[in-house]
Formats: structure tokens, sequence, C-alpha cells
């Protein structure tokens, strides 16, 4: 029998990513010679991958796209990308829970897939997921369906014995269309508006662990 996968969302959901996405804004922002930003304008940015997000920053600072810009922002974030980030606290004893039940995990971020594993190998969880699908893997990124299904694959899974985990409309929509049930990470950096269709709404990771094995597959 098929294992049951559960697909995670990365930044807001697994992990506070947020300092180190800010820090690199910032220091972006110093060598364009533009001041820099709080965490609320930063956490707003997140969630649409790297180029949407330097996109977003560089207007707020009444700039246009520079590819330039973009290229600098991903080699730095990249090479410093663990040096604040961690897990939020209760999402190692999901992790280790899952594990112990036999679930499969992946991860289905649009965050790069070489910052993706720097991230996950400085936090020494790589070696947990079965597959990880970065915002880069495929021709396409969430909220499309086939991100969230090439990922699903790639784990050895399928779509009847899925669930995905995720703080943004764009895992809700994704899911969604991959006929897969979404649990939304309320603790994140989504917004209440976000979770619509969404199957299920956790306040806090202490209680994912229950909601997934409770969670009716097949």
């Amino acid at each position: 029998m098929t294992a049951p996968v559960a697909l995670f969302d990365l930044d807001g959901t697994l992990v506070d990513s947020v300092p180190d996405i800010h820090a690199a804004l910032d220091r972006m922002m110093a060598r364009l010679g533009r001041p820099g930003f709080g965490r609320t304008e930063v956490t707003a940015m997140i969630g649409d991958g790297v180029r949407v997000l330097v996109e977003r920053a560089l207007a707020a600072r009444g700039l246009g796209f520079d590819q330039t810009a973009l290229d600098g922002f991903s080699a730095d974030y990249t090479a410093r990308a663990a040096e604040e980030t961690a897990l939020f606290p209760g999402i190692a004893g999901v992790l280790e829970g899952l594990e112990a039940a036999g679930w499969r995990m992946a991860i289905c971020t649009n965050k790069p897939a070489k910052a993706t594993a720097t991230l996950l190998g400085a936090l020494g969880i790589g070696g947990r997921f079965a597959a990880v699908g970065g915002g880069d893997s495929f021709p396409v990124r969430k909220p499309d369906p086939e991100h969230l299904l090439g990922t699903l694959r790639a784990a050895g899974g399928e779509p009847g014995l899925a669930v995905m985990v995720g703080d943004h409309r764009n895992d809700v929509l994704a899911a969604r269309g991959a006929g897969v049930p979404c649990l939304f990470a309320g603790w994140g950096y989504g917004t209440p508006e976000m979770a619509e269709g969404a199957a299920a709404v956790i306040d806090r990771p202490e209680g994912l662990l229950a909601a997934l094995l409770g969670h009716r597959l097949g």
C-alpha cells in the first residue's frame, strides 16, 4: 500500500524565515542606496517566489524591476539563508511523529530549490523529505497544481493519500486544483482570508500532528 504523504510549504509553515529574507532585502536596498524595511512589510511580500519578492521590494522603494538586483539578492540570500531562520516551535515534533507513523514527507515551496536545499541542510532536516519541489524545480509553481502533483509524484505518493500544509492562498489553490486537501497553517504569514477553501485551519503547530493523522484519506 502506498504510504500517505504530507506535503509542506516551507516559509511560514515549517520555518520562520523572515529574519534572513528581511536581512537580505535590506542589504539589497543598501546597495541601491534605498532604506530598508520593517518585518511586517517583508512578511507581506513572501509567498509568490523570489522574483515577485524582489519586484515587490523594489516597487516599495520606487524602483522598477532590475535583473541585476534579483541576481544579487538570490546569491546573497542563498549563501546566508540559515543565519537566523529556525523551525517554528513544535514543528520538529510533527516531523518526528509523522515519520514514526509511517508517513512520507515532501516540501512544495515557491522558494528556489538551491536556497531550499541550503536551508534544509543547515537545519539538519533535509534527509526527512522524500522529495523537494522548489519554485524552479518544474516549469510551473504554486498556485499551479502541477507543482504540487509533480512533487507528490517525486515522493512516490498519490493525490488520494496526500495532504498539503501551507500558510498562503497559493497552497490552498494548488491543493484544490490537485484534488488534495489543504490544512492551513494559522501560525504562518498568510492572512485569515487566504484560508478560504482549506479543509481546516490549524492555529498552532502543536495541533498539526493530530490533524494530519486524523485526516480521512483515500
